[in-house]
């Protein structure tokens, strides 16, 4: 039983996926997508997306990461991937499930589900290029405007020897609003053998427990659920061997933050901790009412010093 999180562009970056992987629980990270379009990208551009690849491509508490492309050009994608895989990424996973209207309009990401045997002809030409002994995956929604081509996406996929396959089970056009319909990937893997992963509205471990009983899958991914609450892939894992668990209590988690060193990296940005911080609680407010206090507290502030003051008072450090 595997627990991934979810590659969210713009949010579970480098320090992030380090953070979380601190408190437990996770046996893989997926990175944001690398745009690929029409050129082999330098080494350079793989280790900007994936810093983890100085540390064998594994973050600071050795969970293992894997770098993300996306594009529609199979050649392309195939040629990344292989300098991907050179770098020390732990497989390859392929973009099909991306929203973003930037994104879908250069023709990437979840567009590519109105059109399965593109899907097909790139997952192909990647797991052609890439050595067997790498895992190629792809992360997919149920569809475009609506689920209708949900088997043939699936099929495309499988056919194409993928190692496995992530579902958010949402279309784009529902985007993350409420449900994800778990129950439809069910029917969608009755008739193959390819590993399917679960995703999307996992925020407990009741609802953890609702999508493999659903799903059929034993496998689900992690991704807002995780920011809400940052132990929550440790607490399904220790209730996965039915051990006790106490989530984080909010004096805790700020003091793991400040433990993890968010505040110091972040590409030498003197603004990277106070954006991402009030970023982050918006998240964090869904499960600790304190965040709404501190986003106030934080929320004209610029500087990354500033920011950190007014958290170690939160967390009641001097």
């Amino acid at each position: 039983m595997k627990l991934i999180l979810a590659p969210m562009e713009g949010v579970v970056d480098f320090q992030m996926r380090q953070f979380l992987t601190d408190l437990g629980g996770f046996d893989l990270c997926v990175t944001e997508f690398i745009r690929i379009v029409d050129q082999l990208l330098p080494p350079r551009v793989f280790f900007r997306y994936c810093p983890e690849l100085n540390q064998h491509g594994k973050t600071r508490s050795g969970t293992s990461v894997r770098i993300q492309l996306l594009g529609q050009e199979p050649h392309w994608l195939a040629q990344n991937a292989v300098r991907a895989i050179e770098l020390g990424s732990h497989g390859i996973d392929l973009n099909f499930g991306c929203p973003a209207k930037a994104v879908n309009k250069s023709r990437g990401g979840a567009v590519l589900l109105k059109d399965p045997e593109i899907i097909y002809a790139i997952v192909k030409a990647v797991r052609d290029a890439v050595d067997p002994a790498h895992e190629v995956t792809a992360k997919v929604r149920l569809g475009f405007d609506d689920d209708s081509l949900s088997q043939e996406i699936f099929d495309a996929v499988a056919s194409a020897n993928a190692s496995s396959i992530a579902i958010h089970a949402r279309t784009k056009k529902d985007g993350y609003r409420p449900p994800a319909y778990w129950e439809k990937i069910l029917p969608l893997k009755a008739q193959k053998s390819l590993p399917v992963v679960a995703n999307g509205e996992v925020w407990s471990v009741d609802d953890y427990q609702r999508c493999k009983l659903r799903s059929g899958c034993t496998d689900v991914m992690l991704g807002r659920g995780a920011l809400a609450q940052p132990d929550l892939a440790k607490e399904i894992a220790m209730s996965n061997i039915n051990q006790p668990y106490k989530p984080l209590e909010w004096k805790d988690l700020l003091l793991q933050i400040l433990e993890s060193g968010m505040h110091s990296c972040g590409d030498k940005n003197s603004q990277y901790f106070a954006s991402r911080t009030k970023q982050w609680l918006a998240y964090l407010k869904l499960n600790y009412p304190e965040a709404v206090t501190l986003f106030e507290d934080i929320k004209r502030l610029h500087e990354n010093a500033a920011v950190l003051e007014i958290v170690k008072g939160h967390a009641n450090i001097g």
